[in-house]
């Protein structure tokens, strides 16, 4: 089981954030909004004559019947996301790119299923009952994994990094071959900006 001790708050993220950029800004947008989830993207600037942000990260959050999320959902969507794009910017523990509220999800997703699990198969013999529960995630990738299985959301890859830093993801439709385009830009000046990674088709 992963200890929550071991991984840093978005709060400390973000005040490191501050110190190296104190004419920075963060900004977030609500993607999607539902009776029953939300999607928020993070944008982090470097100055506040960015045109472009150095770092993005996208959050998901399911509305809950009780918990944390029955009352406070879009809060926490936004924190997640400010945290994956501190972490996509480098202010992340290394081997940590998960932040501790992240974490909580991943334990909070874990509890329900198997609390889920318990109560579906109390009428079911005790040996596959064992056998069947849920297992606690003993490493990152399989927190991850549950967290993404459970809600039905696509993980999303790090920003890769070029001498500029966290590179921005561009997607949309050509004007020339009207066909659907997507891939990494550096976010550094024009004049400088170091060569695109685009999607393999």
């Amino acid at each position: 089981m992963f200890n929550l001790a071991e991984y840093e708050t978005v709060e400390e993220r973000i005040s490191k954030w501050w110190k190296a950029f104190p004419d920075g800004r963060i900004e977030t947008t609500i993607i999607d909004a539902t009776q029953t989830s939300f999607i928020v993207m993070a944008l982090l600037y470097r100055t506040e004559a960015d045109a472009k942000p150095s770092a993005t990260g996208l959050a998901h959050e399911v509305i809950t019947a009780k918990g944390v999320n029955s009352t406070s959902a879009l809060e926490n969507c936004e924190t997640s996301a400010i945290g994956r794009a501190l972490a996509n910017a480098g202010f992340a523990t290394k081997g940590k790119r998960a932040s501790r509220e992240e974490m909580e999800k991943v334990a909070r997703v874990t509890n329900d299923a198997t609390t889920i699990k318990i109560q579906a198969d109390l009428s079911n013999d005790w040996e596959s009952f064992l056998t069947d529960v849920p297992q606690s995630p003993t490493t990152l990738a399989q927190g991850v994994e549950m967290v993404s299985s459970a809600m039905a959301a696509k993980v999303l890859e790090p920003a890769p990094m070029c001498a500029h830093g966290a590179m921005s993801r561009k997607e949309g439709i050509s004007a020339k071959t009207n066909k659907p385009y997507g891939g990494w830009v550096c976010t550094g000046a024009r004049n400088e900006q170091c060569e695109p990674i685009w999607d393999k088709k």
